[in-house]
């Protein structure tokens, strides 16, 4: 591509700083400006940045530059978002969940695809180098077919500082909508993408910090495949001792030296003001081992896949092989990767309909939880769910 992308991002909240040092140090792109309607966190970035700085995403689109858009706001504006970018013909990433209704989805995919843009949908977990080797190995069918794929993630999810919007289900809050997009998505990419059914319980514990705090998620793939999502966000066992003891940003840091977990809730204004606090921390463009979302297991015909602090551990007949892999370029370098080469003609993994798959499945698991019977799902899409797709890519 002769010029770069000038990419502009709405929401500088936790998920749109954390894009900025990979948009800022991505060779195919250029931040050109910033929106965001909290005055203090707007003049800061824009000092920071060196780029205008608005109010809000539609003067940010009449006045400035712009390719592509970065929507990092809440779930629920991101459609009415979406719509303004599309009808200034602009490239979107938007965060996942896409949207918090199906038909909100399946608008934003349709928008996208008349407009003539691209529409992408993350970050998601499943570009971590880890997943996406996984799905190297998996497709190149050494260890045979996908028999079952299994994540977990135990987290204090529910007791970090949150706004109301992301504890209110309705408005696409909870651990189902927010961590369990990133463990469906990752599962459907590594199982071929076309989920069949979804049978779930989901869990409200603490009245005190009321959402969906947790769930356990089976799903059936149309190939026979089956799969399980389990995330508990309580804050007691961590995943991460599985694997090596490291963070989930990479860091090592001894048990005994985290923080106990703050449980009582407070007001608005401190949950809002801790957030922000939190947001304005460093997180690392690199870090010393493989991020990791959890633990995630596969298990093919003729062996087993998992992560390692560095990589992947790959057990088959020959015994366990690991397998190193470079942590230069993190999960947000490898989102940019792909939509810079989908604005160049190149075609998107992580599509609209990709993302209104996996929207799906945040629905199903919370309409199964609450009538206690398995989903069957309409809205599957296959992995690579268009020709010309490179398996893997």
């Amino acid at each position: 591509m002769a010029a770069r992308i000038r990419i502009g991002i709405v929401g500088l909240g936790a998920a749109g700083r954390a894009f900025l040092p990979a948009i800022r140090g991505h060779a195919a792109f250029e931040l050109a400006a910033v929106a965001e309607p909290l005055t203090e966190t707007r003049e800061e970035i824009g000092r920071e940045t060196g780029v205008p700085a608005f109010a809000d995403l539609p003067s940010m689109l009449s006045g400035a530059a712009l390719d592509a858009v970065y929507i990092a706001t809440p779930t629920e504006l991101h459609p009415e978002h979406c719509a303004l970018a599309f009808a200034a013909k602009k490239h979107v990433l938007t965060e996942k969940p896409m949207a918090v209704a199906i038909d909100q989805g399946r608008a934003m995919a349709e928008a996208a695809e008349r407009a003539g843009v691209v529409l992408l949908v993350g970050h998601s977990h499943s570009y971590d180098l880890p997943i996406r080797t996984m799905r190297e190995i998996v497709t190149s069918g050494r260890l045979g077919r996908v028999r079952m794929i299994h994540t977990w993630n135990f987290t204090d999810w529910i007791y970090r500082p949150r706004r109301p919007d992301e504890l209110d289900v309705s408005l696409g809050g909870s651990v189902t909508f927010r961590q369990g997009s990133h463990q469906f998505d990752i599962i459907r990419l590594l199982g071929g993408g076309m989920v069949k059914c979804v049978h779930a319980s989901t869990f409200d514990w603490d009245a005190a910090r009321s959402s969906i705090g947790a769930h356990t998620v089976f799903m059936q793939f149309a190939d026979g495949a089956a799969a399980t999502a389990v995330y508990n966000g309580y804050g007691h066992f961590s995943t991460m001792e599985l694997i090596g003891d490291v963070t989930e940003w990479g860091f090592t840091e001894p048990l005994a030296k985290r923080a106990p977990v703050r449980r009582a809730a407070g007001s608005v204004a401190d949950e809002l003001a801790a957030k922000r606090k939190r947001a304005g921390g460093a997180i690392p463009a690199s870090a010393p081992h493989q991020p990791h979302f959890g633990l995630t297991l596969v298990s093919c015909e003729r062996g087993d896949i998992r992560q390692s602090p560095d990589g992947l551990f790959v057990y088959s007949d020959m015994g366990r092989k690991e397998i190193a892999l470079s942590n230069e370029r993190g999960p947000r370098d490898l989102v940019l990767d792909e939509f810079a080469d989908a604005i160049g003609g190149g075609v998107a993994i992580h599509d609209g309909r990709w993302g209104l798959a996996n929207l799906e499945i945040c629905l199903a698991a919370i309409e199964s939880s609450k009538s206690g019977k398995s989903v069957e799902l309409r809205y599957q899409v296959e992995f690579p769910s268009s020709p010309g797709r490179a398996a893997g890519a």
